[in-house]
C-alpha cells in the first residue's frame, strides 16, 4: 500500500513537470528557429541589442529596486507593530493585504488616475517623474500580498517581544530596535518578499501601459505583437530573471537556517 501511494506521488510529480516543461522547452526550440534552416541564438542577439529592450529592462529594474524600498519600509514596521502590540488586528491586515489578488489591477490603476489625476490636490499625473512615483505605489500595491506574507512569517520565526523587551532594558529608542534589531533577524523574509516583488514589476504589464511608461511588461507586448521569434526569446528571459529570483530566495532562506542552526 506504501509503495503504491508513493508511486502515485512520482507519477503526479512526473505529469506535472512534463506539463511545466514541455511548453517551455517548446517556446526555446522556436527561439532557435530565427535563421532559417539551422538554430541559432539570432533572437536573443537582436533582442538583447535592441536599445528598447535594454531601456526598458533597465527602467522596470529600477522601478523594482525602488518598489522593494518602499515596501519594506511600509510592511515591516506594520508586521511588527501588528506582531508587538495589535494581534487581534492581523486578520484585518492580512485581508487588506490580499486585495491586491482579487481586485484587478486595471481597476487599481484607473483609481489612481481618478484620484491623483493633473487636476487634483497632488498631481502625480503631471509630469513624468511623479508618474513614476505613482507606477511606484501601484507596485508596491500589487506586491503588498508577498511582501506582506513574507515578512510575517520571518516575524514569527523569531521571538519579536523578547527581542524588543532586550533592546529596551539595554535603552535602545524604537528607531534603534526596529532597524538594528528586528530587520536583520527577519531578514530572510525581507529577501523572499524582495525578490517576489522584483519578479512581480519585471511582468506586469495593466498599471505600466495605462499611466504610458517604458516598462518591461508593455515592451514585452509591443514585441510580441509585432514580431515572431523575438518574443519567445524574450519569454525565455523573463522566465530565468523570475527564477533566479526563487532561486535566491531558497539560497538566501538556506544560509540564513544554516546560520541560525550553527548559534
Amino acid at each position: 500500500m506504501k509503495s503504491q501511494s508513493r508511486a502515485g506521488a512520482w507519477i503526479t510529480v512526473a505529469i506535472g513537470t512534463l506539463y511545466f516543461l514541455i511548453p517551455l522547452a517548446a517556446t526555446f526550440e522556436f527561439s532557435l528557429r530565427m535563421r532559417r534552416g539551422a538554430y541559432s541564438f539570432d533572437a536573443y542577439r537582436v533582442v538583447l541589442g535592441d536599445p528598447h529592450f535594454q531601456a526598458s529592462f533597465g527602467y522596470s529594474v529600477l522601478m523594482g529596486l525602488l518598489t522593494i524600498v518602499i515596501g519594506v519600509l511600509l510592511v515591516v514596521p506594520t508586521a511588527y507593530w501588528v506582531q508587538l502590540r495589535l494581534p487581534k488586528l492581523r486578520p484585518v491586515v492580512e485581508f487588506i493585504t490580499l486585495l491586491p489578488l482579487v481586485i484587478p489591477a486595471i481597476v487599481i490603476v484607473f483609481g489612481y488616475l481618478r484620484i491623483y489625476n493633473s487636476s487634483s490636490i497632488l498631481p502625480f499625473t503631471g509630469n513624468e517623474r511623479a508618474t513614476d512615483l505613482l507606477l511606484v505605489f501601484g507596485y508596491v500595491t500589487l506586491s503588498l500580498p508577498y511582501m506582506y506574507r513574507a515578512v510575517d512569517a520571518g516575524m514569527r520565526a523569531v521571538d519579536v517581544r523578547s527581542l524588543t523587551e532586550a533592546a529596551e532594558c539595554l535603552g535602545a529608542g524604537w528607531t534603534t530596535i526596529l532597524f538594528r534589531v528586528i530587520f536583520p533577524n527577519v531578514r530572510s523574509g525581507i529577501l523572499s518578499g524582495a525578490f517576489l516583488t522584483f519578479a512581480v514589476v519585471i511582468g506586469e504589464f495593466t498599471i505600466a501601459s495605462l499611466l504610458d511608461r517604458p516598462a518591461f511588461g508593455p515592451y514585452l507586448q509591443l514585441i510580441g505583437a509585432n514580431r515572431a521569434y523575438e518574443p519567445s526569446a524574450l519569454a525565455i528571459i523573463a522566465f530565468i530573471v523570475t527564477w533566479a529570483s526563487m532561486g535566491l530566495i531558497q539560497v538566501f532562506g538556506s544560509a540564513r537556517a544554516l546560520a541560525g542552526h550553527k548559534t
